[in-house]
């Protein structure tokens, strides 16, 4: 099972679910409101099931977490899925870089941002 995990700053109520409904086939995502709780949501991708997760308010409040789970997913890597999500949504995307494992010093831990000045590796504050 492959998972996808991208941070989009200031999501806005359906913006997830107009632009994943273009990648994605027969999704079930109600984002009409975006609340503290976690929305839950399903579709397809080449006839597999995909499982659709968003986390309001994670990492200081302003981004929304999304994880896709599925055996076929329409990107490889987090940073693919972070730079489709910036250019339909033109919003600021983060993701991990996918070498940080757990017990890794915090401070030491960057994340890809991408957002009008470009890809850059960052710490998250």
């Amino acid at each position: 099972m492959q998972d996808l995990e991208i941070y989009i700053r200031d999501l806005g109520p359906s913006q997830l679910s107009a632009w994943l409904r273009q990648q994605v086939d027969a999704l079930q995502l109600d984002d009409s409101e975006l609340a503290e709780a976690v929305l839950k949501g399903q579709g397809e991708y080449l006839g597999q099931p995909i499982r659709v997760s968003v986390y309001p308010q994670a990492m200081g409040k302003r981004y929304a977490c999304v994880v896709l789970e599925g055996e076929k997913l329409p990107w490889s890597q987090d940073l693919e899925f972070a730079r489709n999500a910036w250019r339909a949504l033109d919003t600021e995307v983060r993701c991990s870089p996918g070498q940080w494992q757990e017990g890794d010093p915090v401070e030491d831990d960057k994340w890809w941002r991408i957002d009008q000045r470009g890809e850059q590796l960052v710490a998250w504050n």
